[in-house]
């Protein structure tokens, strides 16, 4: 059968000539022939047809057998699809199945929202179109079996509620008094089930409502579905029940290839059930024995999902102060053992705390650069405003500039004082670039596309596109693992052929492997792991039984299948963002494309190219002759002051000079951070009293340092002035 209409399907009638022929042989052949005919002539007429959001089942002569009301929460309704008896309809991202007899004979969920339903090919089958924003996918629905409808291809959940909650929602828009017989028409729809359990309990009808259970937990569902119900079911007081959702959940997610090495958003984790919210809930309420359950649930499917580490640190809190400190131990332990193949394996919250580490070194450059420039231009002060009263002052003196910018204040420094600021504003530029790349990689490593806890798939392959993703090995690891998903092997083996490196060998080893060449998998693997030791899937395929989450994972959900081999962050960063040097590259060969590119004309973009013009101005310092002698400059009572209190200003003409002036630097930014000032989260806590005592007493360190290192250069000066004074004809010092 050809492409369907979108509100009706008609069977075409059978020839029934044959039939009415044999109506001529008399008695009582006569009258079962004519039953017969009047059966296959219902039945071959028989159709489904929609009449607003009915659906309604019709005889041969137009009569009304049976229908079925879809309200319009529901979604958009697609079809109907006759195919001999059975009639389907695409309801939002689902597919129902009808008997002659109104029966609900299974659902299919999809990722989107159906617009198609063709007749397939085959016998039996159905093609089923679906939609998403900005992608179209299609799908091939087996003919029921009992009460199961199943898909062929693979198919992959959005994280969108829209999608994933949709049962949940169908279910609470259905009014109380409607509930029994709406339960009765869509049996495969668990949480109107388990509302008449609730209804039971009211009426304290404890049979009822356990029947009400056992039946919501006999579909076949999907993960979110099976996590949401088990919410549903722990609230409703049905522990065991909700183990079991859960156990199902496991499973199903396994099935369809999530799997735990690959992050997850908060924003997915909140379309699939929302588990962690619940585990807070849980804890707050103090029901740390169902809490226990979840936690396991999340560390099991979801370790490393948004806020993951803020959660277990809860959680191991909480049992240290109920006296459980080796479940608390091993949680803290856990924790840390998801800190591999992030950035410099700092933890899923890796790019934050490069964010705050570049942002408390910016910080304290920024002051210390502040601190140098007052306390130089303290120094030369006078000097100046004698060099600059012949040229009008120090606003006139500006109509001749090539002049006055021979008496800045910087030109009154020494070689060695300018290269220390030339060196405070280098780093400077490090640390602004730093941020900015911490920002971009942060903002790109949390795309939605890359956080759903597996790849493949309509919707994924569109966000990742939106993604430009820059060539190079992860990339095709990406595409790779896409094909070889989706049950493309030959596309996979291709595109890890280009993209070469010990994951797209261990991925190729598992093609060999589930093709029967276990000799040639075995050499993958052993090339892949030699290439990277610390690579977990080929060691897990090598048999070598790695502890970590997701091998005890494969071990328990995939047993026998070989392990597929995931791009890391630190491959991720550089397929979105590039490294550090990629955006300095950017700021300095084309500051109007960084602007615009990043986020347009951000503060950080515009100071990280204020940073690349006073390096440069630093430089072309370096070139201009020195205005006046040390002699001639002295030292005034403000430049003492100054250099007193800006441990190392007064010292730039040594290296330890800046090295003790960023000290200072650095230990005041923490302590105003300690006082809530500026905020570091992932780096300094305004609770933390333990962080308070070091920063003092490194703070006190460098005065103490900066004040010996004064007297030193007060002393010399002195003696280098005597020296001169004694060496000057009527003892006079000389240089003025």
């Amino acid at each position: 059968m050809g492409r369907v209409g979108p509100n009706r399907v008609k069977l075409r009638a059978r020839d029934t000539l044959g039939t009415l022929h044999t109506l001529g042989r008399g008695g009582r052949a006569g009258l079962l022939g004519a039953a017969l005919l009047l059966g296959l002539g219902g039945s071959a007429h028989a159709e489904g047809e929609l009449r607003g959001r009915q659906l309604v089942y019709t005889a041969s002569g137009g009569q009304a057998v049976w229908s079925r009301s879809f309200p319009a929460s529901w979604g958009p309704l697609s079809g109907p699809l006759n195919v001999g008896p059975l009639v389907y309809l695409g309801v939002g991202p689902g597919v129902y199945v009808f008997d002659a007899q109104g029966r609900s004979r299974g659902r299919a969920e999809l990722p989107g929202s159906v617009i198609s339903l063709d007749a397939g090919a085959r016998g039996g089958t159905v093609r089923v179109s679906t939609a998403g924003e900005g992608y179209v996918e299609r799908f091939t629905l087996a003919p029921p079996v009992g009460d199961a409808l199943s898909v062929q291809e693979r198919v992959i959940f959005p994280p969108d509620p829209a999608v994933t909650e949709w049962l949940l929602r169908a279910a609470q828009g259905v009014a109380p008094e409607r509930l029994a017989r709406a339960a009765q028409q869509f049996p495969d729809n668990p949480f109107l089930t388990l509302r008449q359990a609730q209804q039971a309990l009211r009426g304290r009808d404890d049979y009822a409502a356990l029947s009400a259970v056992r039946r919501s937990l006999a579909g076949n569902h999907s993960f979110p579905v099976w996590t949401q119900l088990a919410a549903r079911l722990d609230s409703a007081g049905f522990p065991a029940a909700a183990n079991l959702a859960l156990d199902r959940a496991r499973r199903d997610a396994a099935v369809r290839g999530l799997d735990p090495a690959l992050p997850v958003s908060r924003s997915a984790l909140s379309a699939y059930g929302n588990p962690s919210g619940y585990v807070g809930t849980l804890l707050d309420q103090g029901r740390l024995n169902r809490a226990e359950v979840w936690m396991r649930f999340l560390r099991d499917v979801y370790p490393r999902f948004e806020g993951s580490a803020a959660l277990y640190q809860r959680y191991a809190g909480i049992l240290e102060t109920q006296g459980r400190g080796g479940e608390a131990a091993e949680w803290s332990q856990f924790a840390q053992s998801l800190r591999p193949n992030t950035l410099y394996n700092l933890g899923p919250d890796d790019t934050r705390v490069v964010r705050d580490a570049a942002r408390l070194a910016t910080f304290a450059l920024l002051l210390s650069l502040l601190a140098a420039f007052l306390t130089l231009a303290v120094r030369a002060a006078r000097a100046q405003t004698e060099d600059l009263a012949p040229m009008g002052g120090r606003a006139r003196s500006w109509r001749r500039p090539a002049q006055r910018a021979r008496r800045l204040s910087l030109s009154y420094a020494s070689v060695s004082e300018r290269l220390a600021l030339l060196f405070l504003s280098g780093a400077l530029v490090l640390a602004l670039g730093g941020w900015q790349w911490a920002n971009l990689t942060g903002r790109a490593l949390a795309a939605p596309a890359l956080n759903m806890g597996t790849y493949g798939g309509g919707w994924y392959q569109a966000r990742l596109d939106e993604l430009k993703l820059r060539p190079g090995d992860a990339t095709l690891l990406l595409s790779g693992l896409a094909s070889q998903l989706a049950g493309d092997d030959t596309a996979a083996r291709l595109t890890y052929q280009r993209a070469g490196g010990a994951c797209a060998l261990n991925n190729l080893g598992t093609i060999a492997q589930l093709r029967d060449d276990p000799a040639q998998a075995r050499r993958l693997y052993q090339r892949a792991l030699s290439l990277d030791p610390a690579l977990t899937a080929a060691s897990y395929n090598l048999g070598l039984n790695p502890p970590t989450p997701e091998s005890a994972w494969q071990r328990a959900l995939r047993p026998g299948e070989p392990r597929l081999c995931y791009p890391d962050r630190r491959a991720l960063a550089r397929a979105t963002v590039g490294d550090l040097g990629t955006v300095l590259r950017a700021a300095l060969t084309n500051p109007l494309g960084f602007l615009t590119g990043a986020r347009p004309y951000t503060p950080l973009s515009w100071a990280l190219l204020g940073s690349l013009l006073l390096l440069a101005g630093l430089f072309l310092l370096l070139l201009i002759p020195r205005a006046a002698t040390a002699a001639r400059l002295g030292r005034s009572g403000a430049f003492r002051l100054l250099a007193t209190l800006l441990p190392g200003s007064g010292l730039l003409s040594s290296a330890w000079g800046a090295v003790l002036l960023v000290t200072w630097a650095a230990a005041a930014v923490t302590l105003l951070a300690q006082g809530g000032v500026v905020r570091f989260p992932t780096l300094t806590d305004p609770r933390l009293e333990a962080l308070r005592g070091p920063a003092w007493g490194l703070l006190g360190a460098t005065y103490i340092l900066n004040l010996l290192g004064l007297l030193t250069a007060e002393a010399t000066w002195s003696r280098q002035a005597r020296q001169q004074a004694g060496g000057a004809p009527g003892g006079s010092r000389g240089g003025g």
